[in-house]
């Protein structure tokens, strides 16, 4: 399946509390727990066949944009969002300074998009 990522959407579902992609009626999304100065990004989840696709990014990225857009801490519990922010140091000022170590110092052969 071709993909045009550019014409993915991503939406915020405040309701539910997760960024969410609509693909070929295939929903990709990042689940997250907003509280008061913070946001926990806890999982994202791309179905098999949009895998690859750099949909998993698109959804950290807009995640993280929009902390950084309210102001938000970033508490990255999602493994994806963790070696996203990793490989992208432009978000490394959204996470605390301890959590951030945590990102850095684990190796993982699994890189993010």
């Amino acid at each position: 399946m071709d993909l045009n990522l550019e014409a993915v959407n991503i939406t915020n579902n405040e309701e539910a509390q997760q960024f969410e992609a609509q693909v070929d009626n295939l929903r990709a999304l990042l689940t997250y727990r907003r509280f008061p100065g913070r946001i926990v990004l806890n999982h994202t989840e791309v179905p098999q066949r949009l895998e690859g696709k750099g949909i998993a990014a698109k959804l950290a990225r807009t995640a993280l944009d929009f902390a950084r857009a309210n102001h938000l801490r970033v508490v990255p519990l999602c493994r994806y969002v963790s070696l996203f922010i990793r490989k992208h140091t432009e978000y490394h000022d959204l996470v605390s300074a301890e959590d951030l170590r945590k990102i850095l110092s684990h190796s993982s052969g699994a890189e993010g998009q």
